[in-house]
């Protein structure tokens, strides 16, 4: 009987670990896809908003067989978080596509994961949730970390004309993912994740398209290889983030968090394979304390919503499923 009872106990601790393990697995997989986005936006052969107008498009027939599973044959009008939320959505891609072309593909992913930083931040100074002192640190050394990611581009060079302005682009971009998190934090009260999802794409895909021709961009790739980088950009916005979403609900907080920001770092080791960007020592420094006070920030805060990075695309608590 007892040892029934404890094969029974061992039993349920293995299976346990191998959602556990699963959980992981999904969390490393969704990053490393993520981690392409940067280099898909850039072989894509439109412009910056452009290429996101096609990530969000292209991604809502990937979206529609889920929503047709569950029963939504009959859309209902979205909320305003989740209309604020694809507005917020469209900034943040925007943004980022615009900082991913005038800066290097590093900086391009470090410093838009400053956002869970902004998001405690904010709800310290809006909503008066004062976070604990070990937050204060991890916020000031990621400060620090992007002061120097940012002085070593201007001090050496990034690939592209500009790496100032794509700097601040993407820094921006930090800016919007965070109210966008907000908005979906809102709407996750009375919606799913997946319906956050089509709306998002359905309201903020107009907005990149208008930008786009606002801007005189090109909206349509000139090529097969082209239009294989949109395609890759929307299933890495559907697979991805759907794996990061999925796993969040399985995998402890603490490692998952540390897990998602593998991306800036398998982005940047991409990059310097496709394109020969390589990093100075000043920046790869910035880089390790960015990441190393996000950590910090992000495990230790008293709020879930601080948990989240770039990859999360839907929703509370990170996640992701952006």
């Amino acid at each position: 009987m007892n040892v029934a009872m404890a094969d029974d106990r061992s039993s349920a601790r293995v299976r346990e670990q191998g959602v556990d393990t699963a959980a992981m697995a999904a969390l490393i997989a969704g990053a490393l896809a993520i981690s392409a986005a940067p280099i898909l936006v850039r072989v894509a052969q439109t412009g910056p908003a452009a290429a996101g107008f096609w990530r969000l498009a292209l991604a809502l027939p990937l979206l529609a067989p889920g929503a047709m599973g569950r029963g939504a044959h009959k859309p209902r009008a979205p909320s305003p978080a989740m209309v604020l939320a694809g507005v917020m959505f469209a900034l943040d891609l925007g943004c980022w596509h615009y900082g991913i072309r005038y800066t290097s593909v590093a900086n391009a992913t470090l410093l838009p994961n400053l956002n869970p930083v902004l998001v405690t931040a904010g709800a310290w100074i809006l909503l008066k949730e004062k976070p604990r002192p070990i937050f204060l640190a991890g916020m000031a050394a990621a400060v620090i970390g992007a002061g120097m990611v940012a002085l070593a581009d201007r001090g050496h060079g990034a690939a592209s004309a500009a790496p100032e302005l794509g700097d601040a682009l993407s820094f921006a971009t930090a800016l919007w993912y965070a109210l966008y998190f907000l908005a979906v934090r809102a709407a996750r009260a009375h919606a799913s994740a997946l319906r956050i999802m089509i709306w998002t794409s359905i309201v903020g895909a107009p907005l990149l398209l208008a930008a786009a021709i606002v801007l005189g961009e090109r909206i349509t790739p000139t090529g097969a290889s082209g239009w294989a980088a949109l395609c890759g950009l929307a299933v890495v916005q559907v697979a991805g983030q759907g794996a990061i979403a999925w796993a969040l609900g399985r995998a402890p907080a603490a490692p998952a968090a540390l897990t998602i920001l593998v991306q800036p770092i398998a982005s940047a080791a991409l990059a310097w394979v496709i394109f020969g960007e390589t990093l100075t020592q000043l920046q790869a420094a910035g880089g390790a304390l960015v990441l190393a006070g996000i950590a910090v920030a992000q495990l230790r805060t008293r709020r879930p919503a601080a948990l989240g990075g770039r990859e999360d695309l839907t929703g509370p608590p990170r996640q992701l499923d952006s």
